[in-house]
């Protein structure tokens, strides 16, 4: 079941808000995040109902869903070459399952901590960037 309430569940509109869909598999939503204050900056979320955990799917339902985290990840790493990607499953003020994918670099802009969840409108991509991040993470999407 779908919530009237969740920004996942009512996608576009909603999703408008933090970032931009780049395109969707059978399972997953994948969406730029606008604060690309971490170049390459995505969110993978569950789809095909309002799950809140990710231990409320079934075994192939997780697979697939993991397998996009994984491909997204690959995507980023190709594309971006970071130093690490940092996975970000949180769900105590959004319950969505989602996965927040944040490349970091050595020396780099919070290396060796926390991401935040937002370092605020000064670090948003432009329009054009936006479709620049979705378009090379689409190319580059694939499962291996």
């Amino acid at each position: 079941m779908l919530l009237k309430d969740c920004q996942y569940c009512l996608k576009r509109e909603a999703i408008e808000e933090f970032g931009r869909i780049a395109f969707e598999t059978e399972t997953s939503i994948i969406i730029v995040f606008k604060d690309q204050s971490h170049k390459g900056r995505m969110v993978v979320a569950y789809k095909n109902d309002h799950v809140d955990d990710i231990c409320a799917l079934n075994p192939e339902e997780r697979t697939k869903f993991i397998n996009d985290v994984v491909a997204c990840a690959n995507a980023i790493k190709k594309v971006y070459h970071p130093d690490r990607v940092n996975y970000g499953a949180y769900g105590d003020g959004l319950g969505h399952l989602h996965f927040h994918l944040v490349p970091k670099y050595k020396d780099g802009f919070e290396w060796g901590g926390v991401f935040q969840m937002n370092t605020g409108k000064q670090n948003y991509a432009t329009e054009e960037e936006i479709e620049a991040v979705a378009k090379a993470i689409k190319e580059n999407f694939k499962y291996e």
